[in-house]
Formats: structure tokens, sequence, C-alpha cells
């Protein structure tokens, strides 16, 4: 079981059952599945009068999306028990040398655990340049979920399977987007906040 657990799953197995969710939330109570709509809820949840809020956080924010804010609750609990139960897995032992090369080529070379500690570190996100990154780079994923009427999950997985084609737009815009830093902005915003730059 154990194995099980702890190792990767194939696609033809993954995929199926995060697509399983649209349909199951649809039947259960017509829900949409998404998970940037929190904030907003997380927001109209403020106990403050209605009269200090704009409209658009005046709503019944438990009835509309307290089952929404359970849902992300269990995110963040059960990537807590995965990893105090089953341990932090090497995911850099599954990068491709090819990505190894140019991620080193950029600078980062710690590629074990969850994330590069090259990037994620006190020192790198304390610096100028990492803090610019941080507050910019969360300013626009907050304003393009919004402004896109969700995030990649809600789109990609809830816009798709309902065959909306303003999900279409969103999903090819999230993609472009990410070729785009990965190509063009990283390659100089990386060596120099690894550099010390900035």
């Amino acid at each position: 079981m154990h194995s099980l657990l702890s190792g990767t799953w194939p696609w033809y197995v993954a995929g199926p059952l995060i697509g399983l969710i649209v349909p199951l939330l649809l039947v259960v109570g017509g829900k949409v599945f998404g998970i940037s709509s929190n904030l907003r809820h997380m927001c109209a949840a403020v106990p403050v009068p209605d009269s200090a809020k704009p409209s658009f956080l005046r709503y019944d924010w438990l009835r509309v999306g307290g089952w929404n804010m359970v849902f992300a609750l269990g995110i963040v609990v059960g990537g807590w028990l995965a990893t105090a139960t089953l341990g932090v897995p090497d995911v850099g032992a599954n990068i491709s040398e090819a990505t190894r090369a140019d991620l080193s080529s950029l600078g980062i070379t710690s590629l074990s655990g969850y994330a590069p500690a090259d990037l994620f570190s006190w020192q790198s996100l304390g610096s100028p340049l990492g803090l610019l990154i941080v507050i910019v780079g969360g300013f626009l994923v907050g304003f393009g979920a919004r402004w896109a009427g969700g995030c990649t999950s809600g789109h990609a997985i809830s816009g798709l399977a309902a065959l909306q084609a303003p999900s279409l737009v969103a999903v090819v815009g999230f993609f472009a987007g990410g070729l785009l830093i990965t190509h063009l902005l990283y390659p100089v915003l990386l060596p120099a906040l690894l550099g010390g730059g900035l």
C-alpha cells in the first residue's frame, strides 16, 4: 500500500480520476471545480459590517463557497499528511538530463525535494529581486485569475469539460504565458536572482 501511495501514478489513472471530479461535483450539488474563488470567499468572510464591504463581497459566503473552502483546506491537510506519513519524495530524480542541463545553465543545481533550494530559500526570496518577483508575480497571478474569471484548475478542468469557449481561450493564454515566461523572462531573471544581482 505504501508503494502505491508514494509512487507516481500513470497519466491514464491520474487523468481520469481528476476528470471525474467535474461530473461528481455537478451531480452532488451543481458545483463547479475551482480554487481561486476561495480568495473571494475568504475576503467575504471577514467579520466587518456589510456597509464596509464592496458589493462584490456582500453575499452568503458560507452557503456559496463553504464547500470549496473545505476542499482547499483538504488539499493543504492532505499534502501535510502525505508528507508526514510518506516522506518527501526525491522529485529531482525524475528530471531528464536535458532539463538538468538547462536548469544548471540558469544557476539552479539543487534539484532534490519539492522545489529547488536555490530559488526557495530565505536568501533568494529576501533579496530585492526575490521580493519583487514574489510581490509582482503574486499580484499578476491574482489579477489574472480574477480577470480570466477563474484559475487554471477551474478553466482547464471544469471549463473545458463543459465545452466553454472562454475557458479554452483562458487555457491557451495560461500556456502561452507560461512558455513566454519560461523561455524569455526566466533566463534573464534567474541568473540575476541567483547571482545576487539587483
